[in-house]
């Protein structure tokens, strides 16, 4: 989170100043064609993710129909209509990583964070998902966790990756309250 969406006072405020640059970023692309991907992909950068009003904003102010804006939204995995925790966990279940094991090392993040697939945990540090295939089959099974990948994983190994978060998310906080 930046400082900028850091809540100070109240959070009214805090979506208020949200509330802004999404109409700041609606004033920027209103009259252009192609506009959704783009509108939503940075809205959802700004919110985190797509809640409804926003998209309802978004349909009204680019005049597409909310049907086509929900339409795009539950094509791709990459949007979401539900708040995410700080770290996003994508498992491969394509066909590769799934003979090697996906479901086990899945199983084990499960474990591991008391949560299933779709949900995030309660101190909103991790959110967990799947995908069909991330291109990466010689390296099977693959986990991403953000922007990070991660190859040959096995159900041992998942402690040690989810602890390197958690350790990360640890230091964040005593930066940010020094």
């Amino acid at each position: 989170m930046t400082d900028e969406n850091k809540c100070t006072c109240t959070c009214e405020s805090s979506e208020d100043k949200l509330s802004a640059r999404l109409g700041e970023l609606l004033a920027k692309y209103r009259r252009r064609p192609g506009a959704l991907m783009p509108v939503l992909q940075q809205a959802q950068g700004i919110y985190g993710y797509l809640p409804e009003h926003v998209l309802r904003r978004i349909s009204d102010e680019l005049r597409e129909p909310i049907s086509k804006v929900l339409g795009v939204v539950t094509f791709y995995s990459f949007f979401s209509q539900k708040p995410r925790g700080k770290n996003l966990i994508r498992v491969c279940m394509g066909t590769a990583c799934y003979v090697l094991n996906a479901q086990g090392v899945l199983d084990a993040i499960k474990d591991q964070l008391s949560i299933d697939v779709g949900e995030t945990t309660k101190d909103k540090l991790f959110t967990l998902e799947t995908g069909r295939c991330f291109g990466a089959c010689g390296l099977a099974p693959v986990v991403t966790i953000n922007e990070d990948v991660f190859q040959r994983v096995d159900p041992a190994s998942i402690g040690d990756i989810l602890d390197e978060y958690r350790g990360a998310n640890v230091a964040d906080q005593q930066e940010a309250g020094a």
